[in-house]
């Protein structure tokens, strides 16, 4: 969870591998080609994934409510955010941090609950920690939800053989000081986690350290986080800030890569000198954010060159766990628990980053939106007794077609969405087969005011009917409450037409469409 950072302005590229832009203004059809009969690479559920700290209302008050709340749970664990989690089948949840995780130490977090000593989360509002929620309890929600866990380890403030003996404890079946701790504290059978951070933004909140400094500590815990059993673990190092390439430099050089299965990366939509509001902003803010966001393209493009440069077999997958926008938190609330509303503006920026990690998964495995509740661009707010699902929520909804899906080679042109001085693409594209053959492709205009004719050529395809699911506003700066949880809700789409391998359809301003071709 990045707290401060520099952030290198990188150009702006509007002509990608998949989309280039039309020069003039009279002609504002999109044409796409897709080539339905030349997928190779499948799109990891995995980029799906989502990402819970312990920071404001995210755990506490967020899943966990305690056992002994009126709140309708299972074993202290919301039920009704479980269930808004199972439908939108969240593949992975990467815990307990951020920041938080290379401050925690997690056998504070490990036996009857009121014995287990109180922190302070020195990065997240200076609150008392209780330590209530810990390892027993992420685990036992990760079950419920029917997801991977994805456990970030200390190197920060923690030590080799603290890390070493949380591996142990929670995938060892044997006879073993850590495997007869789990069993006192009412757990018979490991758990076998496969995924682990080894830190988290060691550049900065973990511990601020250099490249060099980094890749050496990530080579000593690495060796001593050991498989067990059959169960071989798949190790994340903590890569680089945005754009720092220097970072992802050096671990590509001086990490071997046997011993790393991830690279990470974080890069946050924001203006970090003037987040500005989540709903009070006009056009000149939503195209600012919404061309903040599709730099991510070039900045993973280039971790990605230097990748390849070292690890042309792509042994090394790059795991993107955390992304997503950044705003000031709503007014009234505390400022260290980064609270922000929820727009069609954020629906938006999260469909444009999910069609590129489609089109980039033969490198990006896995991905960690920030965060699933109450923080950031959260998918879900609760308050009390209350729950309420936001338009980033729907978008992962509707794209959850796309899991372990075969990605389709596509090329479109798209008409230029201007402001000012300065254009972007309008439309963002991704098209993958599931298993069954059914074709999805997923849909965004970004131009707030104007819709877009789309003719979409099927090459290799005689699918015959099409329908669809579409999301969009009112405004550009809507979004859901309490009060009115259906402002920005999915709703059918029935103006897409096919015949003879074409689909023609109208994308209105500011919406994402999902279309299954059977």
């Amino acid at each position: 969870m990045i707290k401060l950072q520099s952030v290198l302005v990188l150009s702006l590229v509007l002509f990608s591998t998949t989309g280039k832009s039309q020069s003039g203004q009279d002609d504002q059809q999109a044409t796409v080609i897709i080539n339905t009969d030349q997928g190779k690479e499948i799109i990891s559920r995995h980029i799906y994934g989502h990402f819970s700290e312990h920071l404001g209302h995210c755990i506490y008050g967020g899943y966990w409510v305690g056992m002994d709340s009126e709140i309708p749970n299972t074993n202290g664990i919301r039920n009704d955010v479980v269930d808004a989690l199972r439908k939108i089948n969240i593949p992975n949840l990467r815990w307990p941090g951020g920041c938080f995780a290379d401050e925690y130490h997690w056998m504070d977090g490990i036996g009857p609950a009121s014995e287990r000593p109180k922190m302070v989360n020195t990065h997240w509002g200076g609150v008392t920690e209780d330590n209530s929620f810990g390892t027993h309890e992420f685990m036992d929600l990760c079950e419920q939800l029917g997801t991977e866990p994805v456990i970030c380890g200390n190197v920060g403030s923690g030590s080799v053989q603290e890390m070493s003996q949380w591996v142990e404890y929670l995938n060892f079946d044997g006879i073993s000081p850590m495997a007869d701790l789990r069993r006192v504290n009412g757990r018979e059978q490991a758990w076998g986690v496969k995924y682990w951070g080894v830190g988290n933004e060691n550049w900065g909140c973990g511990g601020n350290m250099t490249a060099d400094f980094y890749a050496d500590q990530y080579r000593r815990y690495a060796t001593f986080c050991r498989s067990y059993g059959k169960n071989r673990l798949y190790k994340i190092a903590g890569g680089a800030n945005s754009a720092d390439l220097n970072w992802t430099e050096i671990l590509m050089k001086k990490i071997p890569h046997r011993m790393m299965d991830g690279l990470s990366l974080h890069y946050y939509t924001t203006n970090w000198s003037n987040k500005g509001s989540a709903t009070e902003f006009g056009e000149d803010l939503y195209f600012d954010v919404l061309k903040r966001c599709l730099r991510v393209e070039e900045v993973i493009d280039r971790h990605m060159d230097i990748m390849d440069r070292y690890d042309p077999d792509h042994r090394v997958d790059l795991v993107f766990d955390e992304w997503g926008t950044w705003y000031n938190v709503e007014p009234g609330t505390n400022p260290g628990f980064l609270f922000q509303q929820n727009s069609m503006r954020d629906a938006l920026v999260a469909a444009l980053t999910l069609n590129y990690l489609n089109d980039r998964c033969k490198r990006v495995k896995m991905a960690n939106i920030a965060q699933t509740i109450n923080v950031l661009q959260a998918l879900i707010f609760t308050e009390g007794e209350k729950m309420m699902l936001t338009p980033t929520y729907h978008i992962y909804d509707m794209y959850k077609v796309h899991h372990d899906a075969t990605m389709l080679p596509l090329s479109f042109e798209s008409p230029a969405y201007n402001f000012g001085d300065d254009s972007l693409l309008a439309v963002s594209i991704s098209a993958s087969k599931d298993r069954d053959g059914i074709i999805h492709l997923s849909l965004v205009n970004i131009d707030p005011e104007n819709s877009l004719p789309l003719s979409i050529d099927l090459r290799g395809s005689d699918e015959k009917r099409v329908k669809g699911t579409i999301l969009t506003s009112e405004r550009m700066n809507s979004y859901n409450t309490f009060e009115n949880s259906r402002e920005v809700m999915p709703a059918e789409f029935k103006d897409a037409k096919v015949q003879k391998g074409r689909v023609e359809l109208t994308l209105p301003a500011r919406s994402v469409v999902v279309l299954e071709i059977l």
